[in-house]
């Protein structure tokens, strides 16, 4: 029985692990740009149009950054400071454990009950999972220059449930525009 809580509390603790990994979060940004000066925003439809994801999913992020931009003070405008736009990339993931061997249980005679344990060999274990990145891109509408991106990365699930999509994509764009402005700017 020890052997299998060896086997069985791992694989479970790396099965809730993996399934409530959030949003990895990495941005950069120009260092001799004043991000105090930016108030307003529009969406730069050229680089949306470019990017390679449903026209639903395109509308949900969009709404998102919407709620987040407003949320911190930014007012959508015709002449913007600011244009935004989005890119996504996505790749699948294998991953693979090996479980050379175990016990299970089955048919046969083991001490101390009938029918008790096996042993046995269990092979390699596969799964795979979508991961994805979100990159946002924040560029000074005056210069037409990058002044800010920030990406999100994480597993994405294929959800049949809409809300729930909905919320992945708001924790995605939550997380990342989290850390805008950039830390030594927000402290000044």
């Amino acid at each position: 029985m020890k052997s299998l809580k060896k086997f069985y509390l791992p694989a479970m603790a790396l099965l809730i692990m993996t399934s409530c990994v959030s949003v990895r979060v990495v941005t950069d940004y120009d260092r001799d740009t004043n991000f105090n000066e930016y108030k307003s925003y529009a969406f730069y439809k050229t680089g949306i149009d470019k990017a390679e994801i449903s026209d639903l999913d395109k509308k949900r992020i969009l709404k998102a950054i919407e709620a987040e931009m407003g949320s911190r003070g930014f007012v959508k405008s015709e002449s913007p400071d600011l244009l935004v736009s989005i890119f996504t990339k996505e790749k699948e993931r294998v991953d693979v454990f090996n479980n050379n061997y175990g016990y299970g249980f089955g048919w046969g005679w083991g001490y101390p009950y009938w029918g008790g344990y096996w042993g046995g060999y269990w092979g390699p274990n596969v799964s795979s999972r979508t991961e994805g990145a979100l990159y946002i891109d924040l560029i000074d509408a005056k210069n037409k220059e990058l002044v800010w991106q920030g990406r999100g990365q994480g597993s994405l699930n294929n959800f049949q449930n809409i809300e729930k999509k909905e919320e992945r994509i708001k924790e995605f764009v939550s997380e990342i525009l989290a850390k805008y402005p950039p830390e030594a700017i927000a402290s000044n």
